[in-house]
């Protein structure tokens, strides 16, 4: 089974839905021209070209080779796709069904199980792929977090799964030094913040509850292939600069949802990429899913290749043993790496792109996000000027709580005791300073290091290994009128704490120069350089940079592969009577699945914000609370983004709000909680990708409409931005005719607009009441 949100030919969009063999045949007839097709223009070359070796060479490789150009992306996913067509080379927007090297899930473990259960199936497909870790509510010691834990305990037991304890560390970080995350591999989980693995050359990318059930049970799962995106870093980061900074600022110099749904690929020189160790490409990674990206990919080079080596040594010297449990002597070897490193996964020559970005890293100030939200980044020096008081730091989260972010916390407070007299100087006083580590691995490498005990001599508070404030359990979090800073990678309006409280992100440095100075600021250690002008971004290639002879000819082959398509297109056949008839009439000839309304329709309550994610539709506080009662769904649905959301939407109300509605998390219950408040429809300029993933999966339904959203706020603009407003606009969905009637008010205007066909195998699951059921009824048949 497969779904998602999908542009379809018309000016709106589709929900589209794969499952079984149809995977195939949607593949095929989507296929565009594939690069090998170009060779035919080659065929009769000059003379004088072939005598030429190195022309000879090249034309002699356009006519020999049936391989399509594929990024380093595309290669992953080729190698983790099941029931491909012979020569079939996948692309950005194939449809393909994956079988993931592995699938990791964590506290939320227990609802998969429940999901895997009640669909009948009784034994994983391979319990060798399924990690289970505990980590985000590790500090809860009710009885019933217990209870929970103990039942995901024992079922890894029964199954044969690899199962870590909480307080071992974060699941993200855990695949990471345990080597499930392997190089030139496709590793998924129940979490979304799975791009991290990018940073190891692993696609890393998000799954729902409900499609981990189904790894579980058939070992398979699907995904569409994103459009992708080319990341050139050039230059290298200056003293002070910090890969968070690199990510915080691209999360807000492109912030006009310039990567939304897109799979990234960072590349750059050997110079510049040497400059981003490990460490750094997981915090870019990890947060390229804040940027709005489904995976963030660098490349397996000789930076990746040291810290691999290191590992192996390590391991085979025992110094990765501990009072702990570690995989890393048997996965960390050097022959397992000489076997990776013989054959190292690159992208083509000549791969296609949908976009290609670039930042110049030399000309990159340290950055902080906020207040509450990510697409506001702001140079550290601009806040240092507003003098804005900090009453929580934190470092903690799978972004920057590894052993080289502690010590460089740890720094920012040895510097300062050299001129206190050698003594550990005190955070400020009123500052409440969180620490906790990634893993206990990291931990005690820190505390080896001098660098642990420097924080807690320093009044720094220690918990758990584990997720805690950053996702909103257990303690240190935001009170109302607080200000927190926060190494983590989010901080959306109340998922630290109360809504009332302003959050910013920043480098683990900040973090620990905040709570030293009891204000904002950093240690001072970057220095602007001589004749700065600003950071250098933009589209495209980079500025001054002279292409080679090589990409000259990769561009005209390009350019005359697109001649070939649009040549295709102007030559087709013409259209049958029929399709001609269907298409001046506009009539959808679309099927409408028994169970399914033919129509859909209700006032609009509008939501007039773009960027509403995951926190602000379903409070995290009860995300891994599994027995909430439907009422209560339905009474903190929309909570943390407007509090009098429940007593202004009504049942039956279509909801509309702006552009990359549900972006964030990978919650179900942002999908489940508005069909609590019976909400039947959402409509939006552009949904979160997992976001649509789990309405489909569980029966809400979704169209894209940005005319819609434009119209809206023409209209109520002027009126003063309410949180909340019922439009008294009716909305009304024609399925059959693929088209939505819109009535402006009892005296407005009325217009219509063509949305995208739903096709009747996604009824067919919404009709179910989402895919859980579907499967427990395909199983039952």
């Amino acid at each position: 089974m497969t779904s998602r949100l999908m542009p379809s030919a018309s000016t709106g969009r589709r929900w589209v839905l794969l499952r079984g063999s149809v995977a195939s045949s949607v593949a095929r007839t989507q296929q565009r021209r594939t690069f090998a097709s170009t060779g035919v223009f080659f065929s009769q070359a000059f003379h004088s070209q072939l005598d030429d070796p190195d022309t000879a060479a090249v034309f002699s490789s356009m006519q020999a080779s049936k391989a399509v150009p594929q990024t380093l992306t595309e290669k992953i996913v080729q190698q983790y796709s099941v029931g491909l067509a012979k020569d079939k080379f996948v692309k950005s927007g194939d449809y393909v069904t994956i079988s993931p090297h592995r699938c990791m899930t964590h506290d939320n473990s227990w609802p998969v199980a429940l999901k895997f259960m009640s669909i009948g199936a009784s034994k994983l497909h391979n319990p060798d792929q399924i990690v289970m870790t505990l980590d985000h509510d590790v500090q809860n010691k009710s009885e019933k977090n217990i209870q929970k834990y103990q039942q995901i305990e024992d079922f890894a037991k029964l199954h044969g799964v690899e199962f870590y304890p909480a307080g071992r560390g974060i699941g993200h970080q855990i695949m990471v030094e345990e080597g499930f995350a392997w190089p030139g591999t496709m590793v998924v989980a129940s979490d979304s913040h799975s791009n991290m693995y990018g940073g190891l050359g692993c696609v890393g990318t998000a799954v729902v509850r409900t499609d981990a059930a189904s790894i579980w049970a058939t070992g398979t799962s699907w995904w569409q292939i994103p459009p992708q995106t080319k990341v050139t870093l050039t230059g290298t980061m200056p003293p002070g600069v910090t890969g968070k900074d690199v990510i915080v600022a691209l999360c807000g110099l492109f912030d006009k949802d310039d990567v939304l749904n897109h799979a990234i690929e960072f590349t750059g020189s050997e110079e510049t990429m040497r400059s981003l160790p490990v460490d750094d490409r997981l915090t870019i990674a990890n947060m390229t899913t804040e940027w709005g990206a489904l995976t963030g990919l660098f490349p397996i080079d000789d930076v990746l290749k040291g810290w691999l080596r290191a590992k192996a040594t390590t391991a085979a010297m025992g110094l990765a043993d501990g009072p702990f449990k570690t995989l890393a002597p048997q996965q960390f070897t050097h022959p397992r790496l000489e076997q990776l490193f013989a054959n190292p996964l690159t992208a083509d020559k000549g791969a296609k792109y949908a976009k290609e970005l670039f930042l110049d890293l030399s000309s990159l100030s340290p950055y902080v996000s906020g207040p509450n939200s990510v697409k506001v980044a702001t140079p550290l020096n601009e806040l240092e000027a507003a003098d804005i008081k900090v009453d929580k730091a934190y470092l903690v989260s799978c972004t920057n709580s590894r052993a080289s972010d502690i010590a460089a916390a740890a720094r920012v407070f040895k510097e300062a005791a050299e001129k206190n007299g050698g003594q550990i100087p005190k955070i400020a006083d009123g500052v409440k300073f969180y620490i906790a580590a990634a893993s206990i691995p990291e931990q005690i490498a820190a505390e080896e290091a001098g660098d642990w005990q420097t924080l807690l001599d320093a009044g720094a508070t220690a918990l758990p290994a584990g997720c805690g404030p950053c996702i909103g359990l257990g303690t240190g979090l935001l009170e109302p009128g607080e200000v927190g800073i926060s190494a983590s990678n989010r901080n959306f309006k109340g998922r630290m704490g109360s809504t009332d409280a302003k959050a910013y992100l920043s480098s683990p440095e900040i973090v620990a120069a905040s709570a030293l100075n009891g204000k904002l600021c950093g240690p001072g250690w970057y220095q602007t350089p001589e004749g700065w002008d600003g950071v250098i971004r933009g589209e495209g290639e980079s500025p001054g940079r002279m292409i080679t002879a090589e990409e000259a000819l990769e561009k005209v082959i390009g350019q005359i592969d697109e001649l070939v398509a649009d040549g295709e297109k102007k030559f087709a056949p013409e259209p049958t009577e029929t399709e001609a008839e269907a298409s001046s009439t506009g009539d959808a000839l679309v099927e409408v699945y028994p169970g399914f309304p033919e129509r859909v329709s209700g006032e609009i309550v509008f939501c007039d914000a773009d960027n509403i994610n995951t926190d602000g539709i379903y409070p995290g506080k009860f995300t891994y609370q599994d027995d909430v009662s439907v009422e209560t769904m339905a009474e903190v649905c929309m909570s943390n983004y407007d509090t009098e959301f429940s007593s202004i939407a009504k049942q039956g109300d279509i909801l509309v709000s702006g552009f990359n509605f549900g972006c964030g998390s990978s919650r179900e219950q942002a999908a489940t909680a508005i069909l609590a408040k019976q909400i039947p429809l959402v409509v939006s300029g552009s949904f979160g990708n997992i976001f649509s993933r789990n309405s489909i999966n569980n029966a809400l339904m979704g169209l894209e409409v940005p005319r819609l959203i434009t119209r809206l706020r023409e209209a109520f603009g002027s009126d003063g931005k309410a949180l909340t407003r019922r439009t008294g606009w009716t909305l009304t969905w024609d399925v059959r005719r693929s088209q939505i009637e819109v009535q402006e008010g009892p005296n407005g205007p009325k217009w219509t607009h063509k949305v995208g066909e739903l096709p009747p195998n996604v009824q067919e699951i919404i009709a179910k009441g989402g895919l859980e059921k579907w499967v427990k009824n395909a199983i039952g048949a």
